[in-house]
């Protein structure tokens, strides 16, 4: 279970790095951070790649509902996360990769999942459940079509996206090791022999017994 410290430090500085875009003011901890405009854009590689801060109503990569589908994706993701730390759990002597995959797309869902449930109350924009995930991690290039929608350039997106996306292509590239790994464990624990004179309740001790107690 100590690849959920993994989870635990995508969350952290997921939430930091939120926090340091959209800023966030504490009057009595004595915090004020302005953060960025919205829409404003901070170019870190030239034109290619930008901080431009933008709130995503919806899933991941700017892909955008809103709703009763926004309420069922956060109540989703919750059940999803709690399902993926009881799993973790599970495989706990499987492959450190398989492990890592998980946490790493456990944290990503963590991180995301505290916007849409606490920033519209924080903010005060929303009630619970339905705050808009911060993004600002943007390559300003590679336009492309997916879900009948087109983009001009690579879709904004944060670090808890980066995480989920690492995990799921670690799956997708390692999964027939993960599974060959998994059958002969499978196969080890089947194949256990049991000795003969480990037996519990045979012939022989029972007559002892029966002759003691006689």
């Amino acid at each position: 279970m100590k690849v959920l410290n993994l989870s635990l430090l995508i969350v952290i500085i997921d939430q930091i790095s939120k926090i340091l875009v959209k800023g966030i003011s504490i009057p009595f901890l004595n915090i004020n951070i302005t953060g960025m405009e919205y829409g404003q854009s901070i170019p870190v590689i030239g034109e290619i790649f930008k901080f431009t801060f933008v709130e995503n109503p919806g899933m991941a990569f700017g892909i955008n509902v809103d709703g009763y589908f926004k309420l069922f994706l956060s109540l989703f993701s919750l059940l999803a996360s709690v399902a993926i730390v009881v799993y973790i759990y599970k495989v706990r002597n499987q492959k450190l990769l398989f492990r890592i995959a998980l946490a790493l797309i456990l944290g990503g869902a963590v991180g995301n999942l505290i916007d849409r449930f606490f920033y519209g109350i924080i903010y005060g924009y929303a009630p619970l459940l339905y705050g808009r995930v911060v993004d600002f991690l943007h390559f300003d290039a590679l336009g492309f079509t997916i879900f009948g929608k087109t983009f001009d350039s690579f879709p904004i997106f944060n670090v808890a996206d980066s995480s989920v996306t690492i995990g799921v292509f670690i799956l997708l590239i390692f999964h027939k090791s993960f599974e060959e790994s998994s059958k002969a464990e499978n196969n080890q624990d089947s194949n256990v022999v049991v000795p003969a004179n480990a037996e519990i309740g045979n012939g022989d001790s029972i007559r002892e017994s029966n002759q003691i107690s006689n």
